[in-house]
């Protein structure tokens, strides 16, 4: 299965595989999967943080409904509105012709057989000569060109829907990556901001530890200071008596 670059709105870009598409509507922003229907993988922000996640889920199903679901066909389900025969779809005639070595002119129906991969594969229904014309041949020759239709059909769903599943097993591991980023991105989604309540006891603590060191380191200074001032008066005083003596 292709995969294509997308930018989305917020400049982010994303391998993304076929039936997958991102929708950016007003407030609308996710992955729509368009796949056996439509479903919308919605991103959940505003700024496209979370089109990872989104894109990654909807891979997801993608890949569970091409593992389940039959492969969509293009085949022609309904007759063209030009079409005057009445017959069904991948059936014309009855086609008249004469062969050269017969005397007779014949009719049959000419039957497309679709194939898969492939050009389809044209096939003849006889019906009877202009002789041996009759309105029972010709429905048990419709009858014949139309189950010869339909298993053709069956057979091309069947090898549309295996091939489809291969690419999607291809798929799969092509977008490992992709994949894996839905459950991380749900855990950080998940995971509790830390309140600030945490964190202001802390602060608190730290400005606790530094006020009485600074209170120590201004009082030592000024205590040093007063025993400088004490010790300096007995020594006055003894300098003043011994000039009296003298």
């Amino acid at each position: 299965m292709k995969t294509r670059d997308v930018v989305i709105f917020s400049g982010q870009q994303f391998a993304v595989p076929q039936c997958i598409q991102h929708i950016d509507h007003q407030s609308t922003h996710g992955w729509q999967l368009r796949y056996g229907g439509t479903k919308l993988f919605s991103d959940h922000s505003q700024d496209g943080s979370g089109a990872a996640a989104a894109l990654a889920e909807a891979t997801k199903a993608l890949l569970s409904r091409i593992a389940t679901m039959p492969a969509p066909s293009r085949l022609q389900r309904r007759p063209s509105g030009n079409k005057g025969s009445g017959l069904p779809v991948g059936i014309s005639g009855p086609i008249v012709r004469q062969r050269a070595s017969s005397r007779v002119r014949d009719c049959s129906f000419a039957v497309s057989l679709p194939r898969f991969g492939g050009a389809p594969r044209g096939r003849s229904v006889y019906i009877g000569t202009e002789n041996t014309y009759t309105v029972e041949k010709y429905q048990a020759a419709l009858a014949k060109a139309v189950a010869l239709r339909e298993e053709a059909e069956e057979a091309y769903q069947r090898a549309a829907t295996r091939a489809k599943r291969a690419e999607g097993k291809v798929l799969k591991e092509q977008l490992k990556a992709i994949l894996a980023a839905a459950p991380a991105a749900k855990a950080v989604k998940a995971k509790p901001a830390k309140p600030a309540s945490k964190v202001a006891p802390k602060a608190a603590a730290k400005v606790a530890v530094k006020a009485p060191v600074t209170a120590a380191v201004k009082k030592a200074p000024v205590k040093k200071a007063a025993a400088v001032k004490a010790e300096a008066k007995p020594a006055a005083r003894k300098a003043s008596a011994k000039s009296l003596r003298a």
